[in-house]
């Protein structure tokens, strides 16, 4: 699990308020840092899904009040002209992206809870009146109220899963959302071999 650091050696506690969280990554060349299958230009490339997984993990860890970065150090390739503004539009569009396909399932899911609000609400009405039907039907029967009350709670069975969409299901996927949009504006830097062996 990736864990948030302040930027420079110093710990975070002693960072002034509003200090980035950094994340550096060490890799050899920055290709490493794109998904090798897809045959996109950089600029456009989707992110290598474990590198992805790892800065997300990451920015998780990181107080949601603090700005991100990123500085991506390259031990084997030096750093050519545009190579820095290439690598940030890459990432800032690969998190927009997910930021905004994440925001779709969220409103999918909704549209999924609608539904099923409406459905659970027209079977349990059903199940009232169905029930009382019976009931009345086989009253003089020992059983008529339990052929009641399972017809009754089967219907309120039939809400469980929209109260489960509204309820629970929402918010994971909206605060994801607001991670991806925190990632996709972060800053980041890049250093490669000529600039590592001067620093």
């Amino acid at each position: 699990m990736a864990v948030c650091s302040a930027s420079g050696d110093a710990m975070a506690a002693q960072q002034p308020a509003g200090a980035p969280a950094v994340l550096e990554l060490h890799l050899g060349e920055l290709r490493q840092l794109f998904d090798s299958l897809d045959p996109a230009p950089f600029r456009e490339r989707d992110l290598d899904p474990k590198a992805s997984e790892y800065i997300v993990d990451w920015a998780r860890e990181c107080p949601a009040d603090r700005p991100l970065a990123m500085v991506v150090h390259l031990s084997l390739q030096p750093v050519a002209a545009g190579d820095a503004l290439m690598l940030g539009e890459a990432v800032h569009e690969f998190y927009r992206g997910r930021a905004a396909a994440t925001r779709q399932d969220l409103s999918r899911l909704f549209q999924t809870g609608r539904i099923s609000l409406v459905i659970g609400l027209a079977f349990l009405a059903v199940a009232i009146v169905v029930g009382e039907a019976l009931a009345a039907l086989i009253s003089k029967e020992s059983y008529a109220g339990l052929v009641q009350e399972t017809l009754i709670i089967g219907g309120w069975v039939a809400l469980w899963r929209p109260l489960e969409i509204f309820l629970y299901d929402w918010w994971p996927l909206r605060s994801q959302a607001r991670l991806y949009d925190r990632l996709a504006v972060m800053q980041v830097s890049l250093r490669g071999v000529a600039q590592e062996s001067r620093a």
